[in-house]
């Protein structure tokens, strides 16, 4: 059985589980959030204890068992606490700037970029660090995914936007190569 399917999940207090056919919504003070229910697999409320089961040891069902119960979880992680996401912006003249749900971001082109957030997506910016709270996950990742894409990090100086924790490696310049081949 999986590890990660058999160990339930906790509801915290105001949090509730909703099943549709078809569709597992969770709902807390952070908003609510819903999923598609793949087959084979049920989801079972006791008390404040969530188990997800499956139906059999398909190798199909093996892997959604996991899966859900994963999705589960940081449904209601999301609900109760939120998540974070946090982008840094390496270059001179690069900013960015929040005003209501759009994304203004000045990032070395000829014009701004003008970035709409979605409805359940806040951002914050302080100097160079660029924050973005949801309580979905999944769109969270998205929406960072997309905004690094806009100007990735360049090996040479690193400008560009990176996440916090990503480490760019940098490349020695043509310069430091070309001094050493003028020896010979």
């Amino acid at each position: 059985m999986s590890r990660i399917g058999r160990k339930p999940v906790v509801l915290p207090n105001g949090v509730s589980l909703a099943q549709k056919p078809g569709q597992f919504s969770v709902k807390g003070p952070k908003g609510e959030l819903s999923k598609p229910m793949p087959g084979g697999v049920t989801i079972k409320v006791d008390g404040d204890k969530v188990v997800v089961s499956r139906a059999d040891d398909s190798r199909a069902n093996r892997a959604r068992h996991g899966l859900v119960r994963a999705h589960l979880a940081n449904m209601v992680k999301g609900v109760t606490e939120g998540w974070k996401r946090e982008l840094e912006i390496n270059g001179v003249g690069y900013r960015a700037e929040v005003t209501g749900d759009t994304l203004t971001l000045a990032l070395g082109y000829s014009h701004p970029i003008v970035f709409t957030l979605p409805k359940s997506m806040t951002a914050k910016v302080e100097r160079n660090r660029l924050t973005l709270v949801s309580p979905d996950k999944d769109e969270l990742g998205q929406v960072a995914a997309k905004l690094r894409e806009l100007r990735p990090p360049e090996p040479y100086k690193g400008k560009g936007m990176k996440y916090v924790e990503e480490v760019i490696k940098r490349k020695v310049g043509k310069a430091a190569v070309t001094g050493a081949g003028a020896a010979t």
